[in-house]
């Protein structure tokens, strides 16, 4: 065959039109592959960060999120709660946090990245029970005029104040734990990241 029976612009447009079916065949054959590869429902509830939006959490209320299969509370503290928890001091078994069990961006009394907010896993660490939130000051039957708000566990009795320090004398042998958490902005946490050195 001649070159001058060869129509050089339909050869072109097969030419193209082969290569954009081709890629798009490819592509489409990909995407299995790739969300394959991209961690599923069940993995990212077993323990992916959560992104938690704090805007709406008033003073002195709670917020419950799940993260790994665990309930983690955000606290919002109010100026007497925080200035309370330097009286306590004296009636907490690890009043600074000192034992290694919360990263080292929240040790002390204040146990948080922002003072304001609080954030812990809320389970005791005596045997896992979770304990109820007490935010009443003075409440009678833990204490009356002493209780500065807090929480307190029901199954075996263990006391912690708002900032998760346990008493000292109570089942529980620690505080409850902070868990991993970095802030993305001034109103949303990333729980299960961890914040590093601020």
């Amino acid at each position: 065959m001649s070159k001058e029976g060869v129509d050089l612009g339909k050869r072109r447009f097969l030419t193209a039109a082969t290569t954009v079916v081709g890629g798009v065949g490819v592509a489409v054959a990909l995407v299995p592959f790739i969300s394959y590869m991209m961690p599923s429902a069940r993995a990212r509830a077993a323990g992916a960060p959560v992104e938690v939006d704090i805007s709406k959490l008033e003073l002195g209320k709670k917020m419950t999120i799940g993260w790994r299969k665990k309930p983690v509370w955000v606290i919002r503290r109010t100026e007497t709660n925080l200035s309370d928890l330097e009286t306590l001091d004296p009636e907490m078994e690890d009043p600074l946090s000192e034992v290694p069990q919360q990263p080292s961006y929240t040790t002390g009394r204040i146990r948080a990245i922002k003072p304001e907010y609080m954030v812990v896993i809320g389970l005791c660490t005596h045997l896992g029970c979770s304990p109820t939130f007490r935010p009443d000051l003075g409440a009678h039957d833990l204490g009356g005029d002493a209780w500065k708000g807090g929480f307190f566990c029901p199954c075996h009795g263990s006391k912690f104040d708002l900032s998760g320090r346990v008493y000292a004398g109570a089942p529980a042998p620690t505080n409850l734990v902070v868990p991993p958490h970095k802030y993305l902005t001034d109103t949303v946490i990333i729980i299960g990241e961890d914040q590093g050195v601020a």
